[in-house]
C-alpha cells in the first residue's frame, strides 16, 4: 500500500504509464543513461492519489536496481 506524500491518502496502485504521440512510444527505466540500451531496470507503473491527484512512479522489481 502506497500513501500519498502530499496528503497521506492511500493511493490507487498498478496504473499503467502511456505516453501519447505519433508512432510507437513507451517509457523504460535504465541504470546507464550513456547507452541507448543501458541496463534495463523495468517499465514504470504509477500510483494515483484519489484525494489530491498526486502521481507517484515506481517499478515492481527493485532487485534490478541493487
Amino acid at each position: 500500500m502506497r500513501k500519498c506524500i502530499r496528503c497521506g491518502t492511500e493511493m490507487k496502485e498498478n496504473c499503467s504509464v502511456k505516453i501519447e504521440g505519433e508512432g510507437f512510444y513507451y517509457m523504460e527505466i535504465s541504470s546507464d543513461d550513456k547507452k541507448i540500451f543501458g541496463n534495463k531496470i523495468g517499465k514504470p507503473k504509477a500510483a494515483v492519489c484519489p484525494n489530491c491527484g498526486e502521481i507517484s512512479f515506481y517499478i515492481e522489481d527493485v532487485n534490478k536496481v541493487k
